[in-house]
């Protein structure tokens, strides 16, 4: 099969498009025609190897988590059938034309290839934090880099749990994130007026997806505390006493079933701004990594 390689850890350029041995479903598994794979940070960090104590990974490897496609292979133990649409996890590398996946839902008919492939680690990661930090209805959620993928998600999720959200992005995003219910402020140097003068009582909590140093202020905001402030993306974390969210939930596929029902319905959406064919999965990472996608990369096998 096609599939995307690398065999040493770097930049963009170690990825090249290869022949790769076509993986088989295994009690519990199924294999996936890929139709479309998510293009997340976390595929750029694990091959420039800065994810080796987190995500051990044996060169060579196919990148890519997420995935939409259609069931092909059927292993012992599973309910799927050949021709099933689904979207979820792969363990084996999304950037290839066949997966494995043990974690994944029923692919709605009503929902596009991109689109589903955009929902598993966004909302997986979203929904996570939320629950972590506790938000409720009635509370004041600042989310840092709201207009990205995950911060998309967690708006959106926050704003139909009742909570109001406030979300940093540059001034180009304020009126997307509006139409997302949230109230934006530019982020950077006088964040903390900023934020105070749209919401003079104070931040309930924090969701930092963004990883840009915003740590120091979000802990003023808080009134000196690191309680309920989370983030994903800031390598800071321990030294300012902050909790570092990185995983997956137990079952996973419970709420990601619900994600891809409200996509479907059009009640939640994670923007897609590029579709990449499989070759050029290495320009979909290079856009990726510079932070400025402005919303979520696919490429297609």
């Amino acid at each position: 099969m096609e599939a995307i390689v690398f065999e040493e850890f770097g930049g963009p350029e170690v990825l090249h498009l290869a022949e790769a041995e076509e993986p088989h479903a295994g009690r519990g598994q199924v294999r996936v025609r890929v139709k479309t794979a998510g293009v997340n940070p976390v595929d750029y960090k694990i091959r420039h190897g800065w994810m080796q104590e987190v995500v051990p990974t044996s060169l060579p490897a196919i990148p890519g988590v997420e995935f939409a496609g259609i069931v092909d292979e059927v292993g012992e133990g599973v309910t799927a059938a050949v021709g099933d649409e689904v979207v979820g996890w792969t363990t084996t590398g999304a950037y290839a034309q066949y997966a494995l996946a043990e974690s994944f839902v029923p692919k709605p008919a009503g929902l596009d290839w991109a689109d589903a492939a955009a929902l598993p680690v966004a909302t997986e990661t979203a929904q996570r934090v939320l629950d972590l930090l506790g938000v409720r209805a009635g509370e004041t959620l600042l989310v840092h880099g709201a207009a990205g993928a995950v911060g998309t998600a967690a708006t959106q999720l926050a704003v139909a749990a009742g909570a109001k959200v406030i979300g940093t992005a540059s001034p180009a995003r304020h009126d997307y994130l509006r139409e997302l219910g949230a109230t934006p402020v530019a982020y950077g140097e006088g964040l903390v007026a900023r934020v105070r003068d749209v919401a003079p009582e104070g931040v309930d909590a924090v969701f930092d997806t963004a990883g840009k140093g915003a740590l120091p202020d979000s802990i003023e905001l808080r009134g000196g505390t690191t309680d309920r402030i989370i983030t994903i993306a800031d390598p800071e974390a321990a030294a300012h006493g902050v909790t570092f969210s990185a995983g997956m939930v137990e079952d996973p596929e419970i709420a990601l079933a619900e994600h891809v029902r409200l996509a479907a319905d059009g009640r939640l959406r994670i923007p897609v701004v590029g579709v990449f064919p499989l070759a050029e999965a290495a320009k979909a990472q290079a856009l990726s990594e510079t932070g400025h996608a402005g919303g979520k990369l696919v490429v297609t096998p």
